[in-house]
């Protein structure tokens, strides 16, 4: 249609909005749209997220233990027990246990390793500390182990002592097959130490252990010695041997 025509008789006039958008016509905003399906928009509010849960509380323990040496034959073993991990399979592991009272490290790891494996000894060499953090169901623990290389002074192999009944088995194994025989990474590394210890070689060592928020502080120090004195080693039992 050209301009100059005049619009037909029937042809509606544009429509006034009310100031602030669109309404109904009475000055009132008109409602919301309801969304594909006719369903009118609506969030059920047993679906919204609740408040953050509260963190865990944080406790500290610390441990201390290690290996306790005799000599057969020119070749050095410690004693080491065997305890049930959460599975109830048998694990070999280095004898320690939590300080109690005023109790230093050096003393908790002298009274833990006599209790666990019925050997007294004296300590010879800080070895190293194993510092992790796990998580429980009512607190996160730092958890702090201090190990000790010492000189076996007497006793026999035992797990009477015990106060909590964890060791089941106990037996003297030769130094140099302790990574092979432990059940778990960072004792390893400690035996480790304490083997370049008893050969008289310097060792340092970090490291963090896999899938565990873990890390391994191995700091030797002093003069190595030859872990002489005890009682010449049994054979190990081999009913719990489970290497």
């Amino acid at each position: 249609r050209c301009a100059s025509e005049p619009a037909p008789a029937h042809a509606a006039a544009p429509r006034s909005e009310p100031a602030g958008g669109r309404g109904d016509g009475r000055g009132q905003p008109a409602p919301a749209p309801a969304p594909p399906g006719g369903h009118a928009l609506r969030i059920d509010p047993r679906s919204r997220p609740g408040p953050a849960s509260a963190p865990l509380p944080v406790v500290d323990e610390v441990s201390a233990g290690g290996l306790v040496i005799t000599v057969d034959g020119g070749h050095p073993c410690a004693a080491i027990i065997a305890r049930r991990n959460r599975g109830g399979r048998l694990e070999w592991c280095l004898p320690k246990g939590h300080l109690e009272g005023d109790e230093t490290p050096e003393q908790a790891a002298v009274r833990e390793i006599a209790e666990e494996t019925g050997i007294c000894g004296a300590v010879q060499e800080p070895l190293g500390v194993i510092d992790y953090w796990f998580t429980g169901d009512d607190r996160r623990v730092h958890k702090v182990v201090h190990h000790f290389l010492l000189r076996a002074t007497g006793g026999y192999l035992t797990v009477e002592g015990d106060p909590d009944g964890e060791a089941e088995d106990v037996a003297w194994i030769p130094v140099a097959d302790l990574p092979a025989r432990l059940a778990y990474p960072n004792e390893r590394r400690i035996a480790v130490v304490a083997q370049g210890v008893l050969e008289g070689r310097r060792t340092r060592f970090h490291g963090v252990v896999e899938s565990r928020v873990t890390r391994t502080i191995v700091r030797p120090h002093g003069h190595p010695h030859d872990g002489r004195g005890g009682p010449a080693p049994p054979a190990p039992r081999s009913s719990t041997d489970h290497s």
